[in-house]
């Protein structure tokens, strides 16, 4: 499936309270409740039904599962028994560890679990058999709402379910998050962080113990404090080890919470102490102190802690600052932007370029600091369809001078004989990737991309900084410089050159000296399949009258002497620069090279039109013929000479920018 351009231009950070309803009715969940209420049914959702399409998209599952509301399996069913709190999740027949402990860490933070669980709901009076829960997802807060009905197996939940077996809150989570991701198989495998981050919205550090700051037990105390959420795990060398059970009670590739600290005395001495939840609740740590575990041996026998701060504070620090948040929506396209990472230089350069201006120094400091985090979209719901998480990461650089640029996206060149300042500290197949950086006041160019190229996503990104920093796209820009045609040269003053052609022309034309489209048709054609230099298909008799739509200005459907000629000068201007730009001297010009060429012409297009139009000209081999690049170049002159006209004729008519007209002329 294509990936279409998604505005870069930076969007306000929305507050928790604008959650968006998703429903395909466009119902909210209180009104879709009350419909149910007034007409004494039970809700059920049409949008993630009571199938095994919901649950498994890869396989059958291997015993009959039986959807039950919650009713139907005890009497007194309750939505939240006594609090919710670590003990309600226990993990069932689903590999969803990761989200399990993501939840087990959400209940120590109360506000958060608020704004996750919504307390408007129960099975009491109001109840119709419709729940729903909100997740942060990409910069917004969306509204899931869902039906209670619930896979079972001899009346017992399959999944995540309470150890109270009458609560149900953790199980109508599990499934609106498993709606959200398109289904429960969806779930399988995944990182702590990912849901603490829906959780939330807030932003991850990844901290590899052996190479942790030597203060981390103060970092994670300070992190709990705050309200983050935590967790950790060991690595796995291979897939062997994926949950194999270590001498000391733990288990490899298992996601566990972090769920408090302290210290004893003990022998006279103060102990660390850190207390870690298996959301399996079967398998425990047995080594010293038993429930809780030194932090010396925590730090011995875990690799990773994952924490979730819910502001970018560094937790190394003791100061909270208020943060400034830009967002930036974008796509890697095929033949377009989806350029890897700097590896690939010939392709680098094309990935989408966000500049980052940092104008004022943090207080007390020299430099300006500044939170990056990087973000591919949807890959868990895209699972079924094959895709899997992208290698992403990001380089920073330095801004050249303003006439250097022009504000416009930077070339190949730049990239070959410029370093980086900056760059994310890895390339790695994650949701998201995140780094904080400290750089001089001044302007700077991000690069998001994937590792290789030519792999499609969306992204988000995000950009924190202490003070205010102003972001913006440099493929926004577009800027038409069409030259004015020539003007006719007087027949006594034409050169030998032009007499020639104007008894081409003569033959060509005929008696009536006006060429029609058919007449052009067989001349191109002619013509370009005599060149060993371009590889050409054939000209239709449609691109044709686009071209006489383009030239003719009597309005008579046919060329004449002077409109022939400017063509025909346009046309050996466009071939000179389909060759320049012919880079292989294959015959074919890569997409990746078009916007270089449609520059070269005059054309500075924005991101999302150049990918439409990489979309309706380039083959699968991402290559354009000359015919292509031919019918291309006149289309986007014709629509923007017409744009022009229109501007100036008629200003309080054209309500449109000049993409938005191209898009609409050319019917990309």
């Amino acid at each position: 499936m294509p990936y279409l351009h998604q505005s870069l231009r930076p969007q306000p950070h929305p507050v928790p309270r604008d959650a968006r309803t998703i429903h395909s009715s466009g119902r909210s969940f209180e009104e879709l409740r009350q419909d149910c209420l007034q007409s004494s049914t039970l809700f059920e959702d049409a949008d993630f039904p009571a199938s095994n399409n919901s649950l498994f998209y890869s396989e059958r599952p291997q015993v009959p599962f039986v959807w039950k509301r919650p009713g139907e399996i005890v009497e007194n069913p309750e939505f939240i028994l006594g609090g919710a709190t670590r003990t309600d999740i226990c993990q069932g027949e689903l590999g969803d560890c990761w989200l399990l402990a993501a939840i087990a860490s959400l209940t120590l933070n109360q506000k958060a679990l608020a704004r996750v669980v919504p307390q408007d709901q129960d099975f009491g009076s109001g109840y119709a058999g419709i729940f729903h829960f909100q997740f942060w997802q990409h910069s917004e807060w969306l509204d899931v709402v869902i039906d209670d009905r619930l896979p079972t197996f001899r009346d017992r939940l399959v999944f995540l379910h309470s150890a109270d077996h009458n609560e149900f809150w953790s199980a109508l989570l599990e499934k609106a998050y498993a709606k959200l991701n398109g289904s429960y198989e969806a779930l399988k495998g995944g990182s702590t962080i990912e849901a603490m981050e829906d959780f939330t919205g807030g932003v991850a550090e990844t901290f590899q113990i052996r190479d942790a700051p030597e203060d981390l037990y103060g970092i994670l105390e300070k992190a709990l404090k705050r309200g983050s959420l935590l967790g950790c795990s060991i690595d796995i060398q291979n897939a062997s080890e994926s949950e194999a059970r270590t001498p000391f009670g733990l288990i490899k590739g298992h996601a566990y919470t972090v769920t408090g600290l302290d210290q004893v005395n003990f022998q006279g001495r103060k102990i660390k102490l850190i207390r870690v939840r298996n959301p399996w609740g079967q398998v425990e740590w047995n080594g010293r102190w038993s429930d809780r575990m030194a932090f010396e041996d925590f730090k011995t026998h875990f690799d990773k802690v994952e924490i979730c701060n819910l502001t970018p504070d560094a937790l190394e620090d003791n100061a909270l600052h208020r943060w400034e948040v830009t967002v930036h929506q974008g796509s890697w396209v095929r033949g377009s932007t989806a350029g890897g990472c700097r590896n690939f230089l010939n392709t680098f350069w094309t990935n989408p370029q966000i500049k980052l201006s940092l104008t004022e120094k943090d207080e007390g400091q020299d430099g300006c600091t500044f939170l990056a985090a990087l973000m591919q979209k949807d890959r868990r719901k895209l699972k079924r369809f094959g895709a899997n998480m992208l290698t992403i990461g990001y380089a920073i650089y330095q801004c050249p001078d303003k006439d250097q640029d022009k504000d416009g996206h930077l070339s190949r060149d730049f990239f070959r004989y410029n370093a980086s300042l900056a760059r994310s500290k890895t390339f790695i197949n994650l949701r998201e990737v995140s780094g904080r950086f400290q750089l001089p006041p001044g302007d700077y160019v991000l690069i998001p991309s994937t590792f290789e190229p030519h792999q499609e996503a969306d992204f988000c990104l995000r950009i924190f900084s202490e003070k205010r920093a102003v972001t913006r796209d440099l493929d926004e820009n577009t800027d038409i410089d069409l030259p004015e045609p020539p003007k006719p040269t007087p027949q006594e003053e034409e050169t030998e050159e032009e007499r020639q052609f104007r008894a081409l022309f003569q033959r060509i034309a005929g008696e009536d000296m006006e060429v029609t489209a058919e007449e052009l048709e067989y001349v191109l054609n002619a013509v370009l399949q005599k060149s060993k230099s371009l590889k050409f298909k054939k000209l239709s008799l449609l691109s044709c009258k686009n071209i006489i739509s383009l030239m003719d200005t009597s309005g008579n459907g046919k060329l004449e002497f002077e409109e022939f000629r400017v063509f025909w000068n346009k046309l050996k201007h466009w071939m000179s620069l389909f060759l320049q730009f012919d880079v292989d001297k294959s015959g074919t010009m890569s997409s990746y090279e078009l916007r270089n060429s449609l520059k070269a012409a005059g054309f500075q297009l924005s991101g999302h039109l150049l990918q439409l139009i990489i979309l309706r000209y380039a083959d699968e081999s991402l290559q354009l013929d000359f015919d292509d690049y031919l019918n291309c170049m006149v289309r986007l002159e014709n629509a923007s000479r017409v744009f022009q006209s229109l501007s100036v004729e008629n200003k309080d008519f054209i309500h449109l920018n000049i993409n938005e007209f191209i898009i609409l002329t050319m019917n990309i």
